[in-house]
């Protein structure tokens, strides 16, 4: 838990999504209309409510700014990361669970986006839920064991209520990555989809009836249809991009994926159905032409699973090398914190290089070895966890610091407020807008000549007289 709630509020809202959708969910609190998302008083239909619900929820409840927006984010993750050990240990083992939970708690993926106030968590969260429940379900190997069949439907309705959030989290895109799921859980399908249904179909019946087209062109037609194949929304990739992403999303754990190629990796079914699913979310994610690095956060979960399982089934001596592995990766850890400001403030190839080794990441990766080559896998997994979580709260206390003098909207903010209150925007783009507009409680104008400006300078913002 410290690794998740520490440092929400230590550095300003980042990018174009968090300002913008902390905007909506406040705005949400204070107008006390939760049925029709508004930015600058305007309808907006991008996304579906749950994130402003959850944000303005934060802001009911008294906290403010950063603090509503992203604890809920956070304490989503962490319930989400208590079902997931639950449901793993009754479906595999309690060794199985402690691996998966272990990896996709302090996996650089979702790590950083349980920080973020964005919808790729929540959703991923309830459609992992859903996915968890209608594959294995909570109760499935104990009414096994007593030699009666688990209750189908009440697990199909849980699950079909999760789906049901998905959707209302991010739009249609989990309905799609459930279809597999509904496909092979005959015996629940038809309570997850009246499940889901009854969730979310409220909502998308009020606003179309109340907006009709505006709304349908914006969040089906735009959001959902022209991110195929149009290139008028900025995000286009090559179709590779996901791998590389999905790797990096894995962090520390990312050779571990050399495992899952083994025989025996595979010899259960479970894991051969995960495998598939994960694969074919990473194609169909990378036909589109658009692309952004949280969409492959729901794969997530299911390869924990995959690598967890995979580990479980190597001798104690080859876990050695491979869990020793992931610890050193760690030592890489100071660098990625020296050049994560200027990675986000002016992107990685223009970000300056500084080695440096996390020399007490080395010193853990040869305990974690030696606890793994005298069959204390278990032990050797809690302390690869334990530094990976180190690592996680040693880049927030470094690297926190300078994003949030450099690169936040609220660092530049707090400096000069008394003058950027009464500013202009000159040519700001959206991405530090959006920050502009959220701190200042409104949106900034744009300038018509006057002083004084709020204008951009070697990718920063700067006031001019």
């Amino acid at each position: 838990m410290a690794l998740y709630l520490t440092s929400l509020g230590k550095v300003g809202f980042l990018g174009p999504d968090e300002p913008r959708y902390a905007s909506i969910g406040r705005a949400m609190a204070v107008s006390g209309d939760w049925l029709t998302p508004r930015l600058d008083g305007q309808p907006w239909f991008e996304k579906p409510p749950l994130l402003y619900w959850m944000t303005a929820s934060g802001n009911l409840l008294g906290f403010s700014d950063e603090w509503a927006a992203r604890l809920p984010i956070a304490l989503a993750g962490i319930v989400f990361l208590m079902f997931f050990y639950h449901t793993l240990e009754r479906e595999f083992s309690r060794r199985v669970a402690l691996y998966a939970t272990a990896i996709l708690g302090t996996s650089a993926g979702w790590a950083s986006l349980s920080f973020a106030a964005v919808t790729d968590l929540p959703m991923s969260a309830a459609l992992g839920g859903a996915m968890l429940i209608g594959l294995f379900g909570p109760s499935a190997y104990r009414g096994a064991q007593r030699g009666r069949e688990p209750n189908q439907m009440a697990q199909g309705l849980i699950a079909g209520t999760l789906l049901g959030l998905a959707i209302l989290a991010k739009g249609l895109v989990p309905l799609v990555l459930m279809v597999p799921v509904l496909l092979i859980c005959r015996g629940k399908r038809l309570a997850m989809i009246a499940a889901a249904v009854v969730v979310a179909a409220p909502w998308f019946t009020f606003v179309s009836m109340r907006y009709g087209s505006i709304f349908w062109d914006d969040f089906f037609w735009r959001q959902h249809v022209q991110r195929i194949y149009s290139s008028a929304l900025e995000h286009e990739q090559p179709f590779w991009f996901y791998l590389p992403v999905f790797l990096a999303g894995l962090f520390p754990w990312t050779p571990l994926v050399a495992l899952v190629g083994r025989r025996e990796s595979l010899d259960d079914g479970r894991v051969r159905f995960l495998l598939f699913w994960v694969i074919a979310v990473l194609i169909l994610f990378s036909l589109p032409l658009n692309k952004l690095p949280a969409y492959v956060l729901p794969t997530l979960p299911a390869a924990a699973i995959i690598l967890a399982v995979s580990l479980d089934k190597v001798k104690a001596q080859q876990a050695a090398w491979w869990l020793g592995g992931c610890t050193l990766l760690l030592a890489a850890v100071p660098v990625i914190a020296g050049i994560l400001p200027d990675a986000l403030l002016s992107g990685l190839s223009r970000s300056e290089f500084h080695f440096a080794v996390g020399w007490p990441f080395l010193l853990a990766a040869g305990g974690v070895g030696a606890l793994a080559w005298m069959d204390r896998k278990e032990w050797a997994m809690l302390a690869a966890a334990i530094a990976a979580v180190a690592a996680l709260l040693y880049l927030k206390a470094t690297a926190f610091p300078p994003i949030e003098e450099r690169v936040s909207v609220r660092g530049f903010w707090r400096t000069h407020q008394p003058q950027a209150a009464q500013a202009c925007l000159a040519a700001v783009p959206r991405t530090l807008a959006y920050g502009l507009n959220y701190y200042a409680g409104r949106p900034v104008e744009a300038c018509d000549g006057r002083s004084p400006r709020i204008a951009i300078e070697d990718g920063r913002l700067v006031l001019k007289e």
